[in-house]
């Protein structure tokens, strides 16, 4: 008896841990979602317009309680820089938390068209089995063999410096993900004996593919999603980084970091840091919630 309560405490503390990763990464997420639609609008000052104050330190700790008693009673005459200032006079806690709307934008429709052209193409991969699908997945392959950076970069490089052009090139080099995903599942569901009555009750090929496959071959696509919107907010930063995302003064995190790379050598390390620590957060966030979908996947 005593084995088998020690063996159920041991079971009990990793899910415990488990929940509070996916508790914590959701809490991540929805706040980033939140910045994303509001964020622009509740910094103290415009994100895409300088203020007097150039190279401004943030406040030390000491400092934050009285400036925040002074701001909520109205006493100060500007707003605190509560994360300083860059080179350029930009407050960077209101483009911290601008930044979203940009990076999560191009995340999610990049992703979106991604999921959409690889959930379809997958399908025809993995149901219609002939030359033409072969040669599909040979294609997908030698697009999965170039880094991903590399080949959005060249991309970008090759069709413009635009925020259109950053979301198709993130939507070609994601949609390989998809195809190869979809494509086993449906392999794997295509044999199953609910494919078999249906076509014994006379519907078509196409129409058991849509209607009766595609629905019970989507979860491992959905599952990916999430960590690939993560990734792709991290390939969206590291294009703005050497100078092929998108244009300033935009609010994006890899662009603050690009621009305050050059003053942490004089000392000036939060232009870049705090961007940077948004970042981590919020691919964190969205890979430990991937992860938790895969595990309750993996557990039905």
């Amino acid at each position: 008896m005593s084995s088998q309560h020690a063996l159920s405490q041991s079971d009990l503390l990793p899910r415990r841990r488990r929940d509070w990763l996916f508790g914590l990464g959701l809490t991540i997420v929805i706040i980033v979602v939140a910045l994303a639609v509001v964020g622009p609008y509740i910094g103290p000052y415009d994100p895409t317009l300088t203020t007097p104050n150039v190279s401004v330190p943030p406040p030390s700790l000491s400092e934050i309680p009285g400036l925040f008693s002074a701001w909520i009673s109205g006493t100060l005459e500007a707003p605190p820089n509560w994360m300083g200032t860059d080179a350029s006079g930009f407050d960077v806690f209101s483009r911290v938390i601008a930044a979203p709307r940009t990076d999560l934008v191009i995340a999610l429709v990049a992703n979106g068209l991604s999921l959409l052209l690889g959930v379809f193409l997958g399908l025809i991969a993995g149901y219609y089995r002939n030359t033409a699908t072969e040669l599909m997945m040979r294609v997908s392959d030698v697009m999965q063999s170039f880094p991903v950076f590399i080949s959005a970069m060249v991309l970008v490089a090759l069709a413009g410096r635009s925020t259109t052009n950053i979301v198709i090139a993130l939507a070609f080099v994601y949609t390989p993900i998809y195809v190869r995903l979809t494509r086993a599942e449906v392999m794997s569901q295509k044999v199953r004996g609910f494919v078999e009555a249906a076509r014994a009750l006379g519907n078509t090929e196409l129409s058991i593919a849509i209607r009766h496959v595609l629905p019970n071959s989507l979860t491992p696509a959905l599952i990916q999603a999430s960590v690939t919107i993560g990734f792709a907010i991290l390939l969206t930063a590291g294009l703005s980084f050497v100078g092929a995302g998108v244009r300033p003064p935009t609010p994006e995190w890899g662009l603050m970091i690009s621009t305050g790379a050059n003053q942490i050598i004089l000392g000036e390390w939060w232009p870049s840091v705090f961007p940077g620590i948004a970042i981590s957060l919020t691919v964190f966030g969205f890979a430990v919630l991937g992860n938790a979908l895969e595990r309750r996947y993996d557990a039905s």
